[in-house]
């Protein structure tokens, strides 16, 4: 009885893995649609870009992108983690309308190769990514 058992679970798994290939994908974009993420609790759907990222100078300036999730507008931008030792400097806000800001930096002259948060902070909304250092 487990020998039949076994050997229909095989031809099962040969018989998908056997399958066309559209089948296939059709399957996979299924199961990814199924598995999306789902929208990020309220206070945390800020979205944040730093370009450029990699970024390969010390001293080299940055724009900091995005959009504030439903926030009031960019209120403030935080490089790192550590305020004693902060990865960048002359924060500055150009744009802070909450459907696409706009804001400028310039990373520390000290700074070395890592990684490291950048955070936003739209006044109610936060978002967060990661600046990638190659000096």
């Amino acid at each position: 009885m487990t020998a039949v058992a076994g050997l229909s679970l095989t031809a099962g798994l040969l018989g998908v893995a056997g399958a066309p290939a559209g089948a296939q994908a059709g399957a996979a974009g299924a199961a990814t649609a199924a598995m999306a993420a789902p929208k990020p609790p309220k206070g945390a759907r800020a979205v944040v870009q730093v370009s450029p990222n990699p970024t390969t100078e010390r001293g080299q300036e940055v724009t900091i992108t995005g959009r504030c999730g439903g926030g009031e507008g960019l209120k403030a931008v935080i490089g790192g983690l550590d305020r004693e030792h902060p990865v960048m400097r002359n924060i500055r806000i150009i744009k802070d309308d909450p459907k696409g800001f706009v804001a400028r930096a310039t990373l520390d002259p000290k700074i070395g190769n890592g990684v490291g948060p950048v955070f936003v902070d739209c006044g109610g909304e936060a978002g967060v990514t990661l600046l990638v250092t190659h000096v």
